[in-house]
């Protein structure tokens, strides 16, 4: 294992383009916990990377599908925002190579797997990489979630991935670990948030299979579907975890924004 392995970190990636508005869905300082913890990856990093993979809740397709355009365009999937939000920037370069070296590892993994030379960066993608690497320097392969958001798919996705890590290649998951928008600001979300948040955090924390068998079985956990109506905002953290390698992943950042408790999690294993 290189002393230089990159992580495989899953990050809440906020409401919107949250972190680019004096408001959002409440007081102005709503998403400054999150804002400040995107700015600090880069410092924790052993090196600067050499390329990024990220997985987005915001794609899904028939099979895993890795963006392959050279010069990305963003994808403005969000609505309602002030207009200044719709002309946000952030150019950093796609990898067509490593697009492909990314489909050929999960085809060799007997996972479906296909290339989009059209797709761009959705919100998933830019907005929190935008706070993270604002300097858009790095190149970003984008990989879709696969519609069937079945969790076994996308750990074996990550295992297929693991040996980018020693390549250079950090990889993120951008969703949120609470996706529930009909429960923000209720009265009985805190309370449900923090306990599935409670049994994430262990799953993540434990060791590698037992982490990846509870993730399997993630609505098994409390208030899971309360937390997730719909899972495309938590799958993105199962590749993660099968990137992760063996050792225990860590929470390294959590807030209740809206309250609702959310964490980010990281491998360095």
């Amino acid at each position: 294992m290189s002393s230089n392995r990159q992580p495989a970190i899953f990050l809440p990636h906020g409401g919107g383009p949250c972190f680019f508005m004096d408001w959002t869905w409440g007081p102005a300082d709503t998403w400054q916990p999150t804002q400040r913890f995107l700015e600090s990856i880069a410092a924790t990093l052993p090196e600067r990377p050499k390329a990024m993979v990220v997985i987005s809740g915001h794609w899904e397709e028939p099979a895993l599908t890795a963006g392959a355009a050279a010069k990305p365009e963003l994808i403005f999937d969000y609505s309602g925002f002030p207009a200044h939000t719709y002309q946000l920037t952030w150019p950093a370069p796609g990898d067509p190579a490593l697009a492909a070296h990314v489909s050929a590892l999960l085809q060799s993994a007997g996972l479906p797997s296909a290339t989009d030379t059209r797709r761009g960066y959705d919100h998933g993608v830019f907005v929190p990489l935008k706070v993270a690497f604002p300097e858009a320097q790095i190149p970003v392969v984008t990989l879709s979630l696969d519609q069937s958001l079945d969790p076994a798919l996308h750990i074996a996705a990550g295992r297929a991935l693991a040996p980018l890590r020693d390549e250079g290649v950090l990889i993120v998951g951008s969703g949120m670990s609470f996706h529930n928008l009909r429960g923000y600001f209720q009265p009985q979300t805190a309370e449900r948030a923090r306990a599935f948040d409670e049994w994430l955090t262990a799953a993540v924390e434990s060791n590698a299979k037992q982490r990846n068998a509870l993730l399997e079985k993630w609505r098994s956990a409390p208030f899971a579907t309360y937390a997730h109506p719909r899972e495309e905002h938590l799958i993105p953290l199962m590749v993660v975890s099968g990137a992760g390698g063996d050792a225990a992943g860590k929470r390294v950042f959590t807030d209740e924004p809206m309250g609702a408790q959310i964490s980010a999690y990281r491998f360095d294993g």
